[in-house]
C-alpha cells in the first residue's frame, strides 16, 4: 500500500513544447485522484504511462484556464474509449455550466455516469470521505474563487499482531475494538493487554495542495503537519511586488508557510516561464525550509521515501 504523487505539469499560464501547466495525479493506495487538469493533461498521462480510465475523482482548484482547459478533452476521450465506471468532478459551480455547454453543442451524451460536486467558495468542507481517506477543501487567496485540497489517509490506531491473534484465538468480531485500543478477555477470564497483541501503526500519509494563491497565513492551521505540502511559487523573492500584484506567491512565501505549518516536506511549482534554471528556485526556498523539492514534469514522489 502506498501514496505516490506524479507531476504532470508544473508551469504557470502558457504551455510550451517542453512545459505544461498545472496537473497532478495522486495514487492513494491504488485510488487515482487527478488534481487540476491543464491543457495537454491527457497527453501527459499517456506519456508517463498512467491509465486515465483509472481516475475516479477530479479536483479543480479554480477556473483560470491553465488549471482546467484540459478537462473537456479528458472527459471526451474517456467517452470515446468506452468508459463505463462513474467519474466525479469537484469544482466551483460555474464549471458545470461550461462542461454542459461543451457537451450539448457537440451533441455528446456520455456513455458513463458523470457526477459534478460543487465547491462552496470561502468555506472549509469535506468533499469525500470513506474508511480509507478523507478529502477536504479550503479557500485560498487568488483574486477569484480558488481552493486548496487536503488528502488525509485513514489508518486504524493500532496494528494487529497476527501470531498473537492466532495464539489467543481471538474472534473476528473482537478485532475492531482491539485495533481501537481495547484489551482482550479470554474465555477463561484472563485479560490480555492490548500492547501484547497489537503494535503502533505507521503515521498516516497526508497531502495538501495549495495552487494559485498569494501569501495567506489563514491556511496554516488547515495544513498542519502534513507529510507533503504543495505550494505555488510563481516567482523568486526579488519579484515579490509582482507576486502580490498578480495574487501569487514567491519561493520565500511558500517556505514561510511550510515553516508555520510544521509540514514535513515542501513541494513548489507553478513557475513563471522566466525561470530556466530551477536550481535557483531550489536554493532560495531551501534557505528557509530545508526539506524542499522543486516540481518537474514526470517527477514521482513516493511518500514512503519522505
Amino acid at each position: 500500500m502506498s501514496y505516490k504523487l506524479t507531476i504532470l505539469g508544473c508551469s504557470s499560464a502558457i504551455p510550451t513544447v517542453d512545459k505544461n501547466p498545472t496537473a497532478q495525479l495522486l495514487n492513494a493506495n491504488e485510488r487515482f485522484f487527478l488534481i487540476d487538469c491543464a491543457e495537454g493533461t491527457q497527453v501527459q498521462l499517456r506519456k508517463y504511462k498512467i491509465k486515465f480510465q483509472k481516475i475516479s475523482r477530479i479536483f479543480i482548484s479554480h477556473l483560470h484556464g491553465d488549471h482546467y482547459f484540459g478537462l473537456i478533452g479528458l472527459i471526451s476521450s474517456m467517452h470515446l474509449l468506452g468508459r463505463e465506471k462513474e467519474l466525479h468532478i469537484y469544482a466551483h459551480p460555474e464549471l458545470k455550466k461550461i462542461i454542459d455547454i461543451q457537451l450539448d453543442i457537440a451533441s455528446t451524451e456520455l456513455c458513463y455516469p458523470l457526477f459534478f460536486h460543487p465547491i462552496t467558495p470561502d468555506v472549509d468542507e469535506v468533499l469525500f470521505e470513506d474508511k480509507k481517506i478523507k478529502i477536504s477543501t479550503f479557500p485560498l487567496n487568488h483574486g477569484i474563487d480558488c481552493n486548496g485540497f487536503l488528502f488525509e489517509e485513514k489508518l486504524s490506531p493500532r496494528k494487529l499482531l497476527s501470531d498473537k491473534v492466532q495464539e489467543y484465538n481471538i474472534p473476528i468480531d473482537k478485532l475492531k475494538e482491539i485495533k481501537q485500543g481495547s484489551d482482550f478477555i479470554t474465555t477463561d477470564g484472563i485479560k490480555i493487554d492490548n500492547t501484547e497483541i497489537t503494535k503502533d501503526n505507521r503515521t498516516p500519509d497526508s497531502y495538501a495542495f495549495c495552487s494559485d494563491t498569494k501569501y495567506h497565513e489563514e491556511i496554516v492551521d488547515k495544513i498542519k503537519n502534513v507529510t507533503l505540502l504543495y505550494h505555488e511559487a510563481t516567482f523568486m523573492q526579488d519579484r515579490s511586488v509582482r507576486a502580490n500584484e498578480t495574487n501569487h506567491s514567491t519561493t520565500i512565501d511558500a517556505a514561510n508557510i511550510a515553516n508555520l505549518s510544521s509540514v514535513k516536506n515542501l513541494l513548489i511549482g507553478h513557475f513563471s516561464q522566466r525561470y530556466q534554471d530551477k536550481g535557483l528556485l531550489l536554493n532560495e526556498v531551501r534557505s528557509i525550509f530545508d526539506k524542499s523539492i522543486v516540481a518537474s514534469e514526470g517527477l514521482t514522489i513516493d511518500f514512503s521515501d519522505l
